[in-house]
């Protein structure tokens, strides 16, 4: 049966940061990317016309000719905002290939049209950015242990990024219509199939007496302590320490079967309203879905009806005893339905229970420390499909690693002493809301660290993974906490000190700021259609100038912060905490749009993850004013943006700099004669504006005298912000 497995070429793991001697390291870290970007465009080779890279075969995500490109642009945005490289190898893909969607609700599609690249331009895009990533790799020291702030986390950083991707998109790719999906021999489907298809009298063809039915099994309570403390690489959500002490608990021997689950369809699962969750039922509504994502109906010349099954490439007779694959609302709904039927509560399991009987078969094994193949379908080193549910199991469990991963009840969220990474800082912290629940296990298509049982990942109710069920009968209640307030201190400053009435006893400086832009663009007589706000962190000024300008863009390129004015938008209202630690106090507040004269404005903004000085031109131009605040304080070098910040805006349009840091009163002495403070030396200040004016020369012209605002400081004192005008010509 080996020899009928997926090609052993394809499996590698991920690198241990802490062990061994440096070149030796440097070594393995090269051949784990090599195989990495390897293994991805091997799973792209599996699309078999062109014109399938550009079919959104998922709605809620872009079609796959953005994640084909996305990963080594991952790579060049990483290195440059660590300040590794400062090169770009095309400006223009790298910004259409930046930045993903999250899977929002699910009548969020996206319409908007892009012009994207051919396959041809990124394959020789992929081709240069190795070159790149790979020199780059080659020429720095490297030194033991590889820490957070190492170049060479970094680089692990994207390598599992990618691998992140060869799954997510391999669920896109499952998606697309099976005649453009040509099998590849090194991903090989399951071909164990000893209960499939139906027999002549149209029911499930199964051997009786073979087939594994489910039962529930006992589980020993215990004290579970869930934290990352191994020697390699990690996201952040996974660091930290959380404790709960679990009771006793019985959780199902197998996975859910695709057998298992026909009787729930049957039984008019997908019917019946009481069976599913408030979220649920409107979901199962508006889809109008009768059987899971990957069940494909079909009625024969007999008129006989049934499913088949569709995986990576093909489609096939339904294997009855392989785990079914579903989204959480359809497994809470399967399990409400199954504690009817039991008589009993029935539920998803917790993430700490996962834990709990994980290390009860396995202790803390993780791959490379077992043999390929002799723990579960998981890293390609079983099949590259699912495969029986009874075929991998210990001390009477199956499946506890790998096959397809569990949905949990855990709501997504952090453990203490949750910390962001500066390179990633938006890589959890925007799923922390309660909007995405855990899954656990990894599937067969989980590679690298994301096999780790430290590995931690919450989806979208909605959102389809290859993610299937195991049930629980349990006492054990969640005690996760997720952020029904901001609790993050970054943001939560963010947001007090923009839509604060008064912060530290001034007047709101983005709220300020917003209504000069708007009264200049009166002054001279400039169109009030089209306003965009780069540097819009957490919204205000953004919600602000809607007030003026009938649509509004905000740009953030956090998703940390443009979230928050996002979440507002949606909400109306957003609390949030302040931790004062000097007095060891907690303060929480709360503002809503209405109170501050903003809801009947906020249709007219809206909120986008974009890097400045990447813009896509094709989606966002014609603008009739556009303000920098603050954004531009933060580059090295203003020009990277300015020289092409005209080609957004119309002619005659108003472009506004707002800058604390580089603030030049006309008198030249600010500290001497007006008793303000400035954060830079006038001299410097001085070079700043030559450089801003200099950018601009031809393309703009100043419109009128710099105006300034007191703009709070977290201390207690102000700086003065200058706000220049210039209007394109």
């Amino acid at each position: 049966m080996q020899k009928d497995r997926s090609d052993v070429s394809v499996i590698s793991y991920t690198v241990n940061l802490k062990e061994g001697d440096p070149k030796t390291k440097k070594k393995e870290i090269l051949e784990y990317f090599e195989k990495t970007n390897w293994l991805y465009e091997e799973l792209f080779s599996m699309i078999s016309e062109e014109r399938a890279f550009y079919i959104k075969a998922e709605p809620l995500r872009h079609p796959l000719i953005f994640y084909f490109g996305h990963t080594a642009t991952f790579y060049l945005n990483k290195f440059n905002l660590g300040g590794y490289i400062n090169e770009h190898v095309n400006p223009r893909l790298e910004a259409m290939f930046a930045i993903g969607l999250d899977e929002n609700e699910w009548d969020d599609e996206d319409f908007s049209h892009y012009d994207w690249p051919s396959v041809k331009e990124v394959q020789e895009y992929r081709k240069k950015a190795r070159q790149v990533i790979r020199a780059k790799i080659e020429e720095t020291p490297l030194t033991l242990p590889i820490e957070w702030d190492s170049f060479f986390w970094a680089v692990m950083m994207c390598i599992e990024h990618e691998r992140l991707h060869f799954e997510t998109s391999a669920v896109i790719m499952r998606q697309l219509p099976v005649q453009f999906v040509q099998s590849n021999k090194l991903f090989r489907t399951c071909p164990i199939r000893d209960h499939s298809g139906y027999d002549s009298s149209g029911k499930p063809k199964i051997n009786k007496l073979t087939f594994p039915y489910n039962e529930l099994k006992e589980v020993k309570g215990g004290k579970v302590v869930l934290g990352k403390k191994d020697s390699y690489y990690g996201w952040d959500n996974e660091y930290g320490r959380h404790e709960e002490l679990l009771q006793d608990f019985k959780a199902s021997k197998y996975l859910v079967s695709n057998l298992e689950y026909l009787e729930f369809v049957l039984d008019g699962g997908y019917e019946t309203e009481k069976h599913w969750t408030e979220e649920g039922w409107r979901w199962n509504r508006f889809k109008q879905a009768k059987h899971p994502l990957f069940w494909v109906p079909f009625e024969d010349s007999q008129t006989k009806r049934g499913f088949k099954y569709r995986t990576l490439s093909e489609i096939i007779d339904m294997p009855w005893d392989w785990p079914v694959e579903t989204n959480y609302l359809e497994a809470k709904a399967f399990c409400n339905w199954k504690s009817e039927k039991l008589g009993t509560t029935i539920k998803l399991p917790l993430e700490s229970e996962h834990a709990r009987f994980r290390t009860l078969l396995y202790g803390n094994l993780d791959p490379p420390e077992w043999e390929a193949g002799s723990v579960g379908n998981i890293n390609l080193e079983q099949w590259a499909s699912s495969c029986p549910i009874d075929m991998n199991g210990k001390d009477g469990f199956y499946d506890v690693i790998g096959n397809v991963w569990q949905h949990s009840e855990t709501i997504f969220g952090s453990f203490e002493g949750f910390k962001v990474h500066k390179l990633f800082h938006d890589f959890s912290t925007p799923m922390f809301y309660g909007q995405h629940t855990m899954i656990t296990g990894g599937s067969w298509a989980t590679t690298g660290q994301s096999a780790h049982k430290s590995y931690r990942v919450g989806f979208r109710r909605h959102f389809y993974q290859f993610a299937g069920i195991r049930y629980v009968e349990s006492p054990n209640k969640a005690v996760m906490k997720y952020n029904t307030c901001e609790t993050d201190q970054e943001i939560a400053e963010s947001i007090d000190f923009q839509y604060g009435d008064q912060y530290r006893n001034l007047e709101n400086y983005p709220k300020k700021c917003a209504d000069i832009c708007i009264e200049m663009a009166k002054k001279f007589g400039i169109s009030m259609d089209k306003a965009l706000d780069i540097g819009c962190g957490v919204g205000r000024a953004t919600f602000e100038l809607a007030k003026g300008f009938k649509e509004v863009i905000g740009f953030d390129i956090s998703s940390r912060f443009f979230n928050i004015g996002a979440r507002v938008k949606k909400q109306g209202k957003i609390r949030y905490c302040l931790v004062d630690e000097a007095e060891n106090k907690i303060e929480y507040r709360e503002f809503d749009l209405k109170s501050l004269g903003l809801e009947n404005f906020k249709h007219r903004a809206s909120f986008y993850q974009q890097d400045p000085c990447n813009i896509d031109i094709k989606k966002y131009n014609s603008f009739d004013l556009i303000l920098i605040s603050g954004y531009l304080d933060e580059l090295r070098e203003p020009s990277r943006l300015l020289d092409s910040i005209h080609n957004y805006m119309k002619n005659q349009g108003l472009l506004v700099i707002a800058s604390s840091r580089y603030c030049l009163p006309l008198d030249g002495s600010p500290q001497k004669k007006n008793s303000f403070k400035v954060a830079n030396p006038p001299e410097v200040c001085n070079e700043f504006w030559c450089r801003v004016k200099n950018a601009l020369k031809g393309r703009f012209k100043e419109a009128a005298l710099p105006v300034f605002v007191k703009k709070p400081q977290q201390q207690g004192d102000y700086i003065l912000a200058q706000l220049s005008f210039f209007i394109k010509v």
